[in-house]
């Protein structure tokens, strides 16, 4: 019979051979001992601490990861702002103030500032920073960055504020002669401020090389002069009937023109500038943007220091114009002038254009200015800032 089941499907095979039989002891042993093993690693597991239970399926697995990942693996830190007057705020990455109390802790990260630490650093100030601008149909415009930044605190200038006297010059209409340009931004030095002309060319290729070269960038915006439209500053003049109808478009399409300024200065427009009315929303505009206003100075019927005060813009006023003659020497005495207006209150503003002239003027009155005492700024280091942080 044995022989009959190893017979499959009517085949002759050999029997195969089994493993050899045990005794009833020898098998009882051994099963003993498998029981002794199996007891001690249970217990040594169930001792020890921190026991867990059976480890979780694969499907389990996939679902934990996929709960990760949907969580936000980045918090923006709190911003911790110290004043200048002693005592801090702060402020979340929206710009709001939480209440910070013992029932409200603060949590997350912190990002500590202190007066004068907003500057773009100088190895990036070439390129705009991308939180500083909105999109719009007329480009890239500055406007206050979520945690409070302005363009006017990232794209400031360096000056050393020891308490001397101090002058800021600024060099208007780059863009428009592309060899004044060049040699206003390669020549010049640092401190002088540099105004771009908003009906320029190549202004982002000057832009990036005034930056690289650590001047402080303002924007020329074309403004509504007397005697319009026989006297014009271009296509796109900021009228004073659109500004003070709050159409602003021709405003808006000149500061989209360029970036990393910190602030708007009149080309003519001593119109408007003399119009409250329009004033209020164009300034109003700079302001809510982060922006300051530099007038030139050219016209004695101005408003735009008490309009810049009452609507809290970031304002300056150019004392001279340095460059009415295009002499050299002229422009260095106009510069002795302006020297002598910067000792008897402490500080001044000149301005002037990328002319040869000027340029070779700028940079020999500079060099021997040093040596007298007399500081070149950027302009913002001696505008009125109602917002100031340092």
């Amino acid at each position: 019979m044995r022989e009959e089941l190893y017979r499959p499907l009517g085949q002759t095979l050999a029997p195969v051979a089994g493993p050899p039989r045990r005794s009833h002891g020898a098998r009882v042993g051994a099963a003993c001992a498998l029981a002794l093993v199996a007891a001690g690693s249970a217990f040594t597991a169930l001792t020890q601490p921190g026991f867990a239970p059976t480890p979780p399926s694969s499907v389990e697995i996939a679902e934990t990861v996929a709960e990760k990942v949907a969580e936000p693996t980045v918090r923006q830190p709190n911003v911790l702002r110290m004043e200048p007057g002693g005592g801090f705020t702060i402020s979340d990455a929206e710009g709001q103030r939480p209440l910070v109390d013992d029932a409200n802790p603060m949590t997350g990260s912190i990002r500590v500032l202190e007066p004068g630490s907003l500057r773009q650093p100088a190895a990036f100030s070439h390129l705009p920073e991308q939180a500083l601008l909105e999109a719009t149909d007329f480009g890239p415009l500055p406007v206050r960055g979520t945690d409070g930044r302005r363009p006017l605190d990232v794209y400031a200038g360096a000056s050393s504020s020891n308490g001397g006297t101090r002058i800021a010059i600024v060099v208007g209409g780059l863009g428009v002669s592309q060899s004044g340009s060049m040699r206003a931004v390669e020549e010049l030095p640092p401190g002088v401020t540099l105004a771009f002309a908003a009906e320029g060319n190549s202004l982002d290729r000057w832009l990036q090389a005034g930056r690289r070269s650590g001047h402080e960038i303002l924007l020329q915006a074309p403004m509504e002069p007397f005697g319009f439209p026989d006297v014009s500053a271009g296509p796109h003049t900021l009228r004073v009937a659109d500004a003070a109808a709050g159409r602003l478009d021709d405003l808006h399409w000149s500061m989209g023109r360029i970036t990393n300024y910190v602030g708007v200065m009149n080309y003519m427009g001593a119109r408007l500038n003399a119009d409250p009315s329009a004033l209020q929303p164009f300034l109003g505009e700079l302001s809510k943007r982060g922006l300051l206003y530099l007038d030139d100075g050219t016209s004695l019927r101005s408003e735009a220091r008490d309009v810049a005060l009452a609507n809290g813009t970031p304002f300056a006023s150019a004392d001279l114009v340095i460059d009415a003659e295009r002499e050299p020497d002229a422009i260095v005495r106009q510069l002795d002038v302006l020297e002598r207006i910067a000792r008897a209150k402490g500080t001044a503003i000149g301005t002037a254009s990328a002319f040869d002239a000027s340029i070779d003027g700028i940079k020999r009155w500079v060099a021997e200015a040093a040596a007298r005492g007399i500081e070149v700024v950027p302009v913002s280091a001696l505008a009125f800032d109602p917002e100031a942080r340092s």
